[in-house]
């Protein structure tokens, strides 16, 4: 298939009701948040991805402290974690508070966890945030991304799915296009050029945050087969119990066909 076809493919599957919605716009997590209420298969995707948060946040965390979503957008962390303080660059009245993730109106030590579901990617300048979380962060702290994997098949789709964001893996920079906004303009390859390619650069640079853990979430048939946020449901919500039995079935290529990882970095003690 060609790309012009695909594109074109793509169009036609989009979910209608982000039609002329712009990207860089509250409107947008309204819309989103709308659609993840309305398909309980996208919404039992993330409860898993937050629960994955949640058990790496106990397993390899041990600060005391606050735990807090950056870049929330259409967040139904509350769903699941009620504790956590849901917070955006953007004001909505499902959230918490208003909170720049690059310059944090927090105190010093206050955090136990920062959690970034598919955030991270979109912040302008990642060595800020890597600042702020070793200013935020209590001793044993850390945060816990997920982000765009980076295999065959998440490269694939992440360069043609969208027409705002890239995928672009020899990047010569971490740092995004905030002239474009805060939602276009991401490089969503960005975790894998801090935490695969130029590792030792973010080692020299944040020396106070260590990579603990990282590993693929195992959810990518549910979340490509659910449409996730932007497209239409391609199969019915009762197949996902199946979908869950073939993608452990399929785990021994999960590097192949994964469309997420999971990313933990804790504040040395």
């Amino acid at each position: 298939m060609t790309l012009p076809l695909l594109r074109r493919l793509l169009d036609s599957m989009s979910e209608p009701r982000l039609r002329g919605v712009d990207v860089n716009s509250v409107d947008l997590a309204y819309r989103h948040r709308e659609i993840l209420r309305q398909k309980p298969l996208i919404h039992a995707v993330m409860g898993e991805l937050y629960a994955a948060c949640r058990q790496l946040d106990e397993r390899w965390l041990s600060g005391a402290g606050l735990r807090v979503e950056i870049g929330a957008g259409s967040s139904v962390m509350k769903d699941f974690y009620p504790d956590v303080i849901v917070t955006d660059i953007k004001p909505a009245d499902f959230l918490d508070r208003v909170l720049d993730a690059q310059n944090m109106d927090l105190p010093d030590g206050s955090l136990r966890a920062v959690y970034g579901i598919n955030c991270f990617h979109h912040l302008p300048s990642p060595d800020r945030f890597f600042s702020e979380l070793s200013r935020t962060l209590a001793p044993g702290g850390g945060c816990i991304l997920v982000e765009p994997y980076h295999g065959p098949c998440a490269a694939f789709l992440y360069e043609n799915l969208f027409t705002t964001e890239g995928f672009d893996t020899a990047a010569p920079s971490w740092e995004g296009a905030p002239d474009r906004g805060a939602m276009a303009g991401a490089n969503q390859a960005l975790s894998y050029l801090v935490f695969r390619r130029d590792l030792a650069e973010f080692r020299r640079k944040h020396p106070g945050l260590e990579l603990v853990a990282r590993e693929r979430s195992r959810t990518y048939l549910r979340y490509l087969l659910s449409g996730g946020l932007n497209f239409r449901q391609l199969v019915p919500t009762r197949a996902a119990g199946a979908l869950a039995l073939l993608e452990r079935v399929l785990s021994p290529v999960d590097h192949l066909l994964a469309l997420h990882h999971i990313i933990v970095l804790r504040k040395r003690a």
